[in-house]
């Protein structure tokens, strides 16, 4: 009896301490605020907004400037050489910079009160996973020569170099960050992978275009001139282009972009399918367009050419009855 009464005093015990571990079950905010931010270091930069959301107790850790940074670094090792950006201001970097700028203007939208004085370009380029160029290139938007002149910035001209193995233009990856030092707002003026890939056979070099979609009929389109034969790089640049497939001017430039900063942004997933179908509709209604005017010049021509045959015909029939 004394046995059994033993047993039944031990199960009541190993059921309660088995009830009250049940209801002290650990809850990951009871983890030590140092484990979390490892944690969080570990997460991709929408994922960390996202937990950010959560409470406020993840709100304040996602906040973190040294994790924003690090994650930036990571993603853009350039970042580091940008002045404006030293310090701090890293979480809102991503926020602007990450996501695809929206193609679409809402309407009646201001038009942006001042144009960027100066531009600053983090340009870094990756092919097979490993970054060969990481650039700053500052520019004064401001001179009349480049507001006048059509929009163009060289992050790479001329000099080139060699990557580790030979180029291939379609595993390369390119990011192209455009920062106004007065304002901190960024843009992502290029899309992460190629959108077309150009051969030019007389020279052996290749053209891998990086291009979004912005608002007003303006695209920006980034251009990685290469040799795949010796895996060398010639030419990186970022130029605007118009409905119409002309240059667009330094001045309307700027203010597409100053527009794109200000404007919404497309971070949810599939953007970067999404981007490039903005992209892809861009270049058919300026395909369409093309052939528009080719067809009316050949109408026009058609009809001096009508309109000059006339003439010299009436010319000679007056010739004759003379």
């Amino acid at each position: 009896m004394a046995a059994a009464g033993a047993g039944g005093g031990l199960g009541a015990t190993a059921g309660a301490a088995a009830a009250a571990g049940t209801a002290t079950e650990t809850a990951i905010e009871d983890l030590p605020a140092d484990v979390l931010a490892l944690v969080l270091r570990r997460l991709d930069g929408a994922s960390l907004a996202a937990v950010g959301c959560a409470c406020s107790g993840f709100r304040a850790l996602a906040a973190d400037p040294a994790t924003w940074r690090a994650l930036c670094l990571a993603m853009w090792p350039s970042i580091r050489d940008v002045p404006s950006l030293r310090g701090g201001g890293h979480r809102a970097l991503f926020a602007d910079a990450f996501p695809f700028p929206a193609a679409s203007v809402p309407p009646g939208a201001p038009p942006p009160r001042a144009l960027p004085a100066r531009l600053v370009s983090a340009v870094d380029l990756h092919h097979g996973g490993a970054c060969i160029l990481s650039r700053v290139v500052e520019t004064d938007a401001a001179s009349g020569w480049f507001l006048g002149s059509p929009f163009r910035v060289d992050a790479l001209v001329q000099e080139g170099f060699s990557a580790p193995t030979p180029v291939a233009p379609a595993d390369l990856a390119l990011s192209w960050i455009l920062v106004d030092p007065a304002t901190g707002r960024a843009l992502n003026a290029s899309s992460r992978c190629p959108v077309s890939v150009d051969r030019k056979w007389l020279t052996g070099d290749a053209v891998a275009r990086f291009a979004v979609a912005l608002g007003g009929g303006v695209a920006l389109e980034a251009a990685v001139v290469c040799d795949e034969r010796y895996g060398h790089v010639r030419e990186v640049s970022l130029c605007a282009e118009d409905g119409d497939g002309g240059s667009v001017s330094g001045r309307d430039a700027l203010a597409a972009v100053a527009a794109a900063m200000a404007g919404a942004r497309r971070g949810h997933r599939g953007a970067e399918g999404e981007a490039r179908l903005r992209y892809e509709e861009f270049v058919r209604g300026k395909r369409a367009r093309n052939e528009w005017k080719a067809r009316r010049e050949g109408m026009l021509d058609l009809c001096c050419s009508g309109v000059g045959a006339a003439a010299f015909l009436g010319f000679l029939v007056m010739l004759t009855l003379r």
